[in-house]
């Protein structure tokens, strides 16, 4: 996807707004996507490609909500979710917003990490909450209010902050034009970011499929958080594979410019597999345990009556 770009051009004896301006930019595309991403799609690849893109984008934002009522109605987060797993989530949310904002994306784009980011914030709260509810603290009647005030905290910065960068950046970029050393700086940094945020992303699964494997269990952990997550990253991934057709005779430094994303998506997406693969068999080992349960308590019940 394509920044905020040079200024529109003047035209000579034409008076018009900037919305006009920016439409005679792509006659030929899909308005509502130029309206809203400023991206001139013109081929169906590309057309799919935003769509499913968007619904990924839709995925990641729910993914949470589940576990977050799971949690709040079990109270047992802290045993049930690894704090690596939420470390690793916010460290790949956090580098992906860097690198949204350093590569200067789009606004869509940067409003989306930042919400990743308040999400995971609030998750880890929340694990904070329970684990010292649950252990029993001194002065646990205001740790509700500390939890609930920190969270506003940071939501506020995680919002107002960058987004007064993200305007000065916009407003400079709409007088300016990058010369072709800063291009190469940021694009770099994009890179960097992409490839630390795949790391991350990569990394948050194991401590939670550790700590699943050790409780033999995965209760008090919603499956929902991972299926979203698995049809997010894998319309992610669809989204980026979709464009190949359009970009023609540059596929090669297509693949290479989006690979890290591409790693971080798939290869997130196959460990999650292992994660419902664990899903799966965890509950039929509880199934088991209760039905050996009730089998050994019926005999009981028998002489009770007997006698």
């Amino acid at each position: 996807m394509a920044g905020s770009g040079p200024p529109y051009p003047p035209l000579p004896g034409v008076n018009m707004s900037r919305a006009e301006a920016r439409q005679l930019l792509c006659p030929d595309g899909s308005p509502w996507i130029w309206q809203l991403l400023e991206q001139c799609v013109r081929d169906v690849w590309e057309y799919w490609s935003v769509v499913i893109g968007l619904v990924s984008i839709v995925c990641f934002l729910f993914a949470a909500l589940p576990q977050l009522y799971v949690a709040h109605k079990n109270g047992r987060v802290d045993q049930a979710l690894s704090l690596g797993f939420l470390l690793c989530w916010l460290g790949g949310d956090f580098t992906n917003f860097i690198g949204c904002y350093l590569t200067k994306q789009l606004p869509i784009q940067i409003v989306t990490a930042i919400f990743y980011v308040n999400m995971d914030i609030i998750m880890i709260s929340q694990f904070a909450y329970y684990k010292w509810k649950n252990k029993k603290m001194k002065g646990r009647v205001s740790l509700k209010g500390f939890c609930i005030g920190w969270v506003i905290f940071c939501i506020t910065l995680s919002v107002i902050l960058p987004s007064q960068l993200l305007l000065r950046n916009l407003e400079r970029n709409a007088d300016l034009e990058l010369n072709q050393d800063s291009l190469g700086i940021t694009e770099m940094s994009g890179f960097i970011c992409g490839y630390i945020s795949s790391v991350f992303y990569l990394g948050s699964r194991f401590p939670q499929l550790h700590k699943n494997f050790q409780r033999k269990s995965t209760e008090g952990t919603s499956y929902m958080l991972f299926a979203l997550a698995m049809l997010g990253n894998f319309t992610y991934g669809l989204s980026l594979v979709l464009k190949l057709p359009a970009v023609r005779h540059h596929k090669n430094r297509y693949i290479l410019h989006h690979l890290p994303w591409l790693i971080g998506s798939f290869g997130v997406l196959v460990l999650d597999f292992f994660m419902t693969a664990q899903f799966i068999l965890y509950r039929k080992h509880k199934t088991t345990q209760s039905n050996l349960m009730a089998l050994e308590v019926e005999p009981l019940l028998v002489d009770e009556v007997e006698t």
